[in-house]
């Protein structure tokens, strides 16, 4: 297939072109690069040992948008491009709305306009809020407590809408958990513009010596030790969930809604444990109290995406440290020393 990523030089949609072009699909990158660099382009190319085509677009640009689509036919979009952090939304969230609910309805537009039929959507987890009971399944209640989520949650809305309206659209939403990992090359990973907004960014930082301790928020949650519990996943499982999504997309015409995690929640102390594990270095915390908006425990029940797409998480915990620590230990500035 003729597949476009959009936000493809990403953490996430980096590893999921490597996974596509395994499969032997055609792949091109669109990407404004407000939140990733271009040095992942030539890492893409040297992993794949293929020519990598990229667009150098922003969403919002509807003029842009269109006039790709008018001069290349694909089959399928993945869609990645979003802004996405939970923090940053609360301060800023004109721009959240305005970024990715816009850039997200001239994506849509162009894809009708130009008769593409098949989209996979890269949602979040964040629009359950705070889920009732875990694991979380699907029909779970939505209740989003961030702007970042809710724009999530409008871009499902808007996506099954048009769905609705033309049954020969088909689209996969995809609500991932917590990525974290990275390519097992260590050539490709995650790489936060400015502050982080996850918790591994600031654990592989701390053990680099980019930063002097790490900060746990809250120590006094009802789990096991205290620390927040979160399903963590494999960026290379999430990948590989991204293609199977598609396949099943294109060959049943129907749409879904599933859940991506492992479906076992580890708290914060176990993945700081299993860093030090893999790096062979202690990770230096302080417990500081509790973020307005946290909650205790958080992880899914995966069971849909086992039946519908034939898809499990490969990787633990163990892998997800090692991979992060390879890219950190490799990469120690990210990409801004290539």
């Amino acid at each position: 297939m003729r597949i476009l990523l959009c936000g493809g030089a990403g953490y996430i949609g980096a590893h999921t072109y490597v996974e596509l072009a395994a499969r032997g699909h055609q792949v091109e990158i669109l990407d404004n690069f407000c939140n990733s660099s271009p040095q992942v382009l030539p890492r893409l190319q040297q992993i794949t040992e293929r020519a990598l085509r990229s667009h150098t677009i922003d969403l919002r640009d509807k003029r842009a948008v269109d006039a790709l689509f008018a001069s290349h036919s694909y089959d399928a979009v993945i869609h990645f491009a979003a802004l996405k952090s939970v923090g940053d939304s609360c301060e800023r969230p004109l721009d959240y709305f305005e970024n990715n609910i816009s850039g997200t309805i001239h994506l849509l537009q162009a894809m009708r306009t130009h008769g593409v039929r098949n989209l996979v959507f890269s949602s979040s987890a964040t629009v359950y809020g705070d889920p009732s009971a875990v694991p979380v399944r699907e029909d779970a209640a939505l209740s989003v407590t961030n702007p970042y989520g809710r724009t999530k949650l409008v871009m499902e809305d808007l996506i099954a809408d048009v769905c609705a309206a033309h049954p020969d659209f088909h689209a996969a939403n995809l609500r991932y958990f917590n990525p974290v990992g990275a390519h097992e090359s260590g050539l490709i990973g995650e790489d936060p513009n400015g502050i982080p907004s996850n918790l591994m960014p600031f654990i592989c930082q701390v053990a680099v010596g980019r930063r002097e301790r790490l900060r746990i928020f809250g120590g006094d949650w009802p789990t096991r030790d205290g620390t927040g519990v979160r399903d963590y996943i494999h960026v290379v499982d999430l990948a590989r969930a991204h293609a199977d999504a598609l396949d099943r997309l294109v060959n049943s015409r129907a749409g879904m809604t599933v859940n991506l995690g492992t479906g076992q929640g580890v708290s914060v102390l176990e993945l700081v444990q299993a860093f030090a594990r893999a790096s062979g270095r202690e990770i230096p915390y302080d417990i500081v109290p509790r973020r307005m908006g946290d909650v205790a425990e958080v992880y899914a029940d995966a069971g849909l995406a086992r039946s519908l797409l034939g898809w499990q998480a490969r990787l633990g915990v163990d892998a997800m440290c090692e991979d992060a620590w390879r890219w950190q230990s490799m990469n120690p500035h990210g990409y801004q020393a290539a």
